[in-house]
């Protein structure tokens, strides 16, 4: 598939609150997820409510958001990351 030049940010929304046991799965996913997009040269935006995991280290996307995982965190997130690229 060949990549799109009208995108140049992504959002990656992490598990949020997970079960024992399962964290491994969900965190791995997203960390591959946010390092094959960096790679492509996509600004990669990540929103989880989980400051446990792995993706929520500041080296694996441009900007970390450790907010609830829900679609009026996203909308605030999404505003402001438009901000910040409209300043740039």
């Amino acid at each position: 598939m060949p990549k799109r030049k009208d995108i140049d940010s992504v959002m990656i929304i992490g598990a949020g609150p997970i079960v024992i046991g399962q964290a491994c799965e969900f965190d791995y996913s997203g960390v591959q997820a946010c390092k094959a997009l960096k790679e492509e040269g996509f600004r990669v935006v990540l929103v989880n409510s989980n400051p446990a995991t792995i993706m929520t280290d500041p080296e694996m996307a441009d900007s970390v958001y450790i907010e609830p995982v829900n679609w009026q965190a996203c909308e605030k997130i999404i505003k402001k990351e438009k901000e910040i690229i409209k300043s740039k």
